[in-house]
């Protein structure tokens, strides 16, 4: 599975727990942290967490092992490292602050279908 693929996959499963405005952000050339930021975000802790839940657990059946997941307990802002692609999973109002999407704003956009 080659990393727009995973990041397609992280986005569907995030997609399926009905978060909301997700993007695939083609960061290659502007970055060295990872290729691709899947950003997406929930209406509550609790859909946030779930969220994740969700695009783990479709990570580890397609093989892909998430080096870490950090910031679940508060869930506001929760970041799944899955090597050179990265989830961000923001509650609604931490997405809206720090809009990842205008901070890269030079990345591509990938559908996520």
């Amino acid at each position: 599975m080659n990393l727009v693929e995973i990041a397609r996959l992280a986005a569907t499963a995030a997609e399926e727990k009905k978060a909301q405005r997700v993007n695939i952000l083609d960061i290659r050339g502007l970055s060295i942290i990872a290729d691709y930021f899947v950003v997406c975000h929930g209406n509550s802790q609790t859909q946030v967490q779930a969220i994740v839940d969700a695009v783990r657990k479709r990570m580890e059946k397609a093989g892909v092992q998430p080096r870490s997941v950090e910031g679940m307990s508060d869930a506001r802002w929760v970041l799944m490292d899955l090597g050179d692609v990265v989830v961000h999973v923001f509650h609604k109002d931490e997405r809206d602050f720090y809009d990842l999407e205008r901070l890269w704003g030079d990345a591509a956009q990938v559908e996520a279908q």
